[in-house]
């Protein structure tokens, strides 16, 4: 099985502490796709702003209809939403 090396919660620090810290406070924890990334914080960054201007900007669909789509492209993933 492969394994991909992460920055635990407890060691975070910098960037990666605040990008941890505001997951916690989202979402009550740092999902473990924010943890696989830990160690390039500049690219889990800027995948959290795509990921939050996707899911709350500007849009045409509804909040529900992006949280239905993602649901389902993880689904035909084979991926745990």
């Amino acid at each position: 099985m492969a394994y991909i090396r992460q920055v635990p919660d407890g060691e975070a620090t910098g960037q990666l502490k605040r990008i941890y810290d505001e997951a916690v406070v989202r979402a009550g924890r740092v999902a473990g796709i924010l943890r696989v990334q830990s160690l390039n914080p500049p690219a889990l960054d800027a995948m959290m702003g795509m990921y939050k201007t996707t899911m709350f900007g500007p849009s045409p669909l509804s909040r529900a209809r992006r949280e239905m789509v993602a649901a389902v492209v993880s689904r035909a993933n084979d991926c745990f939403y």
